[in-house]
């Protein structure tokens, strides 16, 4: 457990931040499962809305450390190519 008044402050930031990144990530993920749905859906005009609302949002996921850059262009990449295939 923390001891020194510094432990103490790094441990309320840490708690903090882990509420905002949780939020964060949520908001992600549904912005992830809406394009998912709208595949499924087959609407691919919907679809294509659905992945234009969610790029800027994994990238902000990105740009605020909560998912590695890597991993959001790989999602993208699997995206876009199934919302393509829609047609």
């Amino acid at each position: 457990m923390a001891n020194s008044p510094q432990a103490k402050k790094r441990a309320r930031q840490t708690e903090r931040r882990t509420e905002v990144n949780k939020a964060r990530r949520s908001r992600i993920r549904t912005f992830l499962r809406t394009v998912e749905e709208a595949i499924t859906g087959g609407d691919s005009s919907v679809a294509k809305d659905a992945l234009k609302a969610a790029q800027p949002e994994l990238m902000r996921g990105v740009a605020k450390g909560v998912m590695h850059k890597n991993t959001a262009a790989r999602k993208m990449s699997r995206l876009s190519s199934r919302v393509k295939a829609l047609g």
